[in-house]
């Protein structure tokens, strides 16, 4: 074989090797890229799990707070208690705020309710309940006025009872709007309410228990509004008159 032959051989070889080694360059520059593609990709995808757990734990902490919030002084029926919880008598009132009956019957025993409670006779146990609402021209006025006692009672329970009297004694007519939000904040005022407890109301924070209250009082039987226990009974005698509620609570006393 000449020398020429030679030469052009080595460089035929030469050139071979140099682009094996460019194409197994370029190979391991693709796959090194596509690791890193993929590497972006696999922390873009974590980052975007983490921020949507972290989102959803935040809306589940979230719902869980307001669902959670409950009356300091609530029962575990859903009723707001107030008194001796040893009185000899237990009380049981369910009401609407925007009932026109329970407005008669707390008209006629509001006074004799606030003295056996304080006399230590009764222990009183208001159901704030929410089933009027569609009877307020879609304002929810028995949800808020429910929601503005249950707050009440969380903050202020020595002002519950003057409040919800309050609210009774300038009850709207059923079917109407019912009253405002700031009608409502002044009867609370005007009952010894304080300021910062009465801005709370806006917040609506019991909403969900009045909710909650409402459709498990219901689940129990009870089939309408204003509905009387005492000690677990219903009494049957008259709501509406001054004396007859009286008279048999203090008969459950002596039992």
């Amino acid at each position: 074989m000449s020398t020429q032959t030679r030469t052009k051989s080595r460089e035929l070889r030469d050139a071979r090797a140099a682009t094996e080694r460019r194409r197994k360059k370029r190979g391991r520059a693709i796959v090194a890229g596509g690791g890193v593609i993929i590497g972006c990709l696999l922390v873009a995808i974590v980052i975007s799990l983490i921020n949507a757990a972290g989102s959803g734990n935040s809306r589940t902490a979230a719902a869980s707070q307001g669902e959670g919030a409950t009356p300091a002084i609530a029962t575990a029926g859903g009723a707001l208690a107030v008194g001796d919880a040893a009185a000899p008598v237990k009380l049981e009132v369910y009401l609407d705020y925007m009932c026109p009956f329970c407005g008669r019957f707390e008209r006629a025993n509001s006074g004799e309710l606030d003295r056996l409670v304080a006399d230590g006779t009764v222990r009183l146990e208001l159901y704030p309940l929410s089933f009027l609402d569609r009877m307020s021209n879609g304002t929810d006025y028995s949800t808020r006025a429910a929601n503005a006692v249950a707050t009440v009672a969380d903050h202020a329970p020595g002002k519950l009872l003057a409040f919800n009297t309050a609210l009774f004694a300038h009850q709207p007519a059923e079917g109407g709007d019912g009253l405002s939000d700031d009608e409502i904040a002044e009867l609370a005022r005007d009952a010894g309410v304080p300021q910062d407890v009465v801005n709370l109301f806006a917040g609506r924070v019991f909403q969900p228990w009045v909710e909650a209250s409402t459709a498990a009082v219901f689940q129990t039987g009870i089939q309408g509004t204003p509905t009387v226990k005492i000690n677990g009974e219903v009494f049957t005698g008259d709501l509406y008159t001054t004396g007859p509620l009286t008279a048999a609570v203090t008969a459950a006393e002596g039992e």
